[in-house]
């Protein structure tokens, strides 16, 4: 399959080693550059490209940028990507620690549904509720007793099956969360947020999560600090 990375942080690197191991054909990009790129590229095989060639000519493309970031790309980045191409993304909304206050998502509207407007193009989300050190190592194969499942929303059935198939294929279980407008369920502070669940583990996390955001995940006068220093 051929995927597009947008984003080579520690999400869109720990998906680009996966895919690859996959035996995916996998195009990397980030707003530094392709040459940024180059000690990710001969580690794996992935291309190093624009990040508007990363989205055009693939069959995924996986979003993996800081909120903060999603305003700054290429405002007709996904208009002429064809509809039956999936997008994933990644985003987890960190107002105290990195992203400041982000309008629209402060009043109550899910990350993703709040990405989908700025892209102007519907998402699967995926991949936010694990730790990017916990993702390499974490892969198992089917079957597995300890095998981590994953949490996937979405509105088109067809893209999140194919979603889910891909996170089946790097060594994951996949557990439909259901559509976009039900993602707050996996957001930073949800039940299951960051646990590494099993199916069932996660299907329970997604039943008692909270639409409510709570104060620890919410902007303030000061936002935003740091991982170390939230502010």
């Amino acid at each position: 399959m051929k995927i597009g990375i947008v984003g080579a942080g520690n999400i869109g690197s720990a998906l680009t080693r996966l895919f690859r191991t996959a035996g995916h054909e996998v195009t990397i990009a980030n707003s530094r550059g392709p040459e940024s790129l180059a000690e990710l590229s001969a580690e794996t095989g992935a291309r190093p490209a624009s990040i508007e060639d990363a989205v055009h000519g693939q069959e995924v493309v996986v979003v993996a940028v800081p909120a903060n970031r999603i305003p700054t790309l290429p405002r007709e980045l996904f208009a002429s990507t064809p509809a039956d191409v999936v997008v994933i993304d990644t985003t987890n909304y960190y107002p105290r620690q990195r992203d400041g206050r982000l309008e629209g998502i402060e009043d109550g509207r899910p990350e993703s549904e709040w990405v989908e407007r700025r892209l102007g193009r519907a998402v699967i989300k995926a991949f936010n509720t694990i730790e990017a050190t916990h993702l390499q190592p974490g892969a198992r194969p089917a079957g597995a007793a300890d095998r981590i499942a994953l949490a996937v929303a979405g509105d088109d059935t067809r893209a999140k099956s194919k979603a889910m198939a891909l996170i089946d294929g790097i060594g994951f279980d996949a557990v439909d969360a259901g559509a976009i407008a039900e993602s707050w369920r996996q957001q930073p502070g949800s039940p299951g947020y960051l646990k590494d669940f099993d199916v069932e583990g996660v299907r329970r996390a997604l039943a008692e999560a909270n639409p409510e955001r709570q104060p620890e995940w919410r902007a303030t006068p000061n936002s935003p600090g740091t991982y170390e220093s939230p502010a």
